[in-house]
């Protein structure tokens, strides 16, 4: 069986207020796309990895790769206006059949550990998406300011990778554009496939603020002193 990774990075600073993407800015002395790429390369599986960026970073990264000597082997492919037409441009690029992970290039503490067991779950149920179960209390907006409490234990908070059978990816992403597409898992379930949740990591955190990049720094940190 072949394996596809496409990890998606068509973010900007914004949230970050950093004038800098925040898959480029420096985590542990290297950009945080950098980690990304590494646990999917050192994954057993050895699955060929697609870089979705936006094409007017293509020279910065290839700038970054020499800078800080990132000689993992991937292919660049040119980003699309929101994350559902980077995908679907990273599908383009995968010629045969398969399974591909989609991940997104800012969650850089993914485990290789993590990644194999999502190939695997689905090779053999056809997906598979990673989530954990919130511990805080959660709540839904019903409008005018009125909010209803849910049960944290009947909702979980979906993460990235998001891995599926080529043929079924493919055919998900045959349906036009829709702004509830947020994420592989909600295009593949509105063409009708039924996603198999698994039990993800909580250090796979998705760098979005500041704070996210202390967060990640502490856990690598942790990882290193670990045995």
């Amino acid at each position: 069986m072949k394996y596809y990774a496409i990890l998606v990075a068509g973010g900007s600073g914004n949230r970050m207020q950093n004038a800098i993407a925040k898959q480029f800015l420096l985590l542990d002395g290297k950009p945080v796309l950098m980690h990304t790429l590494e646990a999917f390369h050192q994954c057993s599986l050895s699955p060929e990895i697609l870089l979705v960026l936006n094409i007017h970073q293509h020279t910065y990264w290839e700038e970054l790769c020499s800078t800080y000597k990132c000689a993992i082997p991937h292919q660049v492919i040119k980003g699309g206006e929101q994350r559902f037409h980077s995908v679907k441009n990273g599908l383009k690029a995968i010629k045969g059949k398969g399974i591909v992970a989609v991940h997104d290039a800012v969650r850089p503490l993914i485990s290789s550990e993590l990644i194999s067991k999502s190939f695997e779950i689905a090779e053999e149920k056809g997906n598979c998406v990673v989530g954990i179960t919130p511990t805080d209390s959660i709540r839904r907006l019903t409008g005018n300011q009125k909010s209803e409490s849910l049960n944290r234990n009947e909702v979980a908070l979906i993460q990235t990778p998001q891995t599926f059978n080529l043929d079924i990816l493919r055919k998900s992403y045959e349906k036009p554009f829709r702004n509830e597409f947020t994420d592989d898992a909600s295009v593949a379930e509105h063409s009708g496939f039924e996603i198999n949740l698994i039990e993800g990591e909580r250090v796979n955190i998705k760098i979005t603020y500041p704070e996210d990049l202390e967060i990640a720094s502490v856990f690598l940190k942790n990882r290193k002193s670990t045995p």
